[in-house]
């Protein structure tokens, strides 16, 4: 108990010490609220700085020129389709112990498909971006791509060597699956931030031209509404 009075004056007179240089209690706060102002200006600063666009008005130009975007556009949905249909086959097998070759010729066809969307996704890419794999705007997304390729990629190689027992190829298609779920998801949250963004920039831009038009009096509003 003395000790431990002892010590709670000796605290106390450093942390009251006139001698604040020494004591380095006011340098600490000094700091301490330096780097919270830093924190906060820099938060600032990012939430005032604009997103990059996904696309320059060229790429999003040739996106909407190109026939690939339709055939991405179209593979997709289907990929979708397949992968669920796949996917209840699968679990059926595994819960019933049925249905083996159906859900194995519906992995196969999935696999096919994803092969087809990577090459003519690869191809947009490089049509839109310059590139066949690995654009900036679409980097990770194409990082994550390779994991799935890889693990369908593998499960091939288990059926056609008999590698894996039936019940083990079917796990591994499931975790090509959660690979490819995780990864369509990546693409759609991408892609809609981009949507999202064009249409800010449209709607930054008709109000722009409507504020043009409302400063030129009536007449200007009225053949902006005539032409629309």
């Amino acid at each position: 108990m003395f000790a431990s009075s002892v010590f709670d004056r000796m605290i106390e007179a450093v942390d009251y010490c006139p001698f604040a240089t020494i004591a380095g209690t006011s340098t600490v706060h000094a700091a301490a609220e330096a780097s919270r102002r830093a924190w906060a200006e820099s938060r600032l600063h990012r939430a005032r700085t604009p997103a990059k666009p996904l696309y320059t008005p060229e790429e999003r130009r040739r996106r909407d020129e190109t026939p690939w975007t339709v055939v991405q556009g179209v593979l997709a949905p289907l990929q979708f389709l397949v992968f669920l249909v796949s996917l209840a086959l699968v679990v059926r097998y595994l819960v019933t112990g049925a249905g083996f070759e159906a859900a194995t010729i519906s992995i196969v066809v999935k696999t096919l498909v994803l092969y087809v969307i990577m090459v003519t996704g690869s191809i947009w890419e490089k049509v839109v971006f310059g590139r066949y794999l690995f654009a900036p705007a679409f980097f990770w997304e194409d990082v994550f791509s390779m994991l799935v390729l890889a693990l369908h990629t593998a499960y091939l190689a288990a059926v056609f060597t008999n590698g894996l027992d039936p019940v083990g190829q079917m796990v591994l298609a499931l975790a090509a699956y959660a690979a490819y779920v995780i990864n369509a998801a990546q693409f759609v949250l991408k892609l809609r931030a981009a949507r999202r963004q064009e249409q800010a920039a449209r709607d930054a831009a008709d109000t722009g031209a409507n504020g043009a038009d409302g400063s030129g009096g009536s007449g200007g509003s009225t053949g902006a509404l005539g032409l629309a």
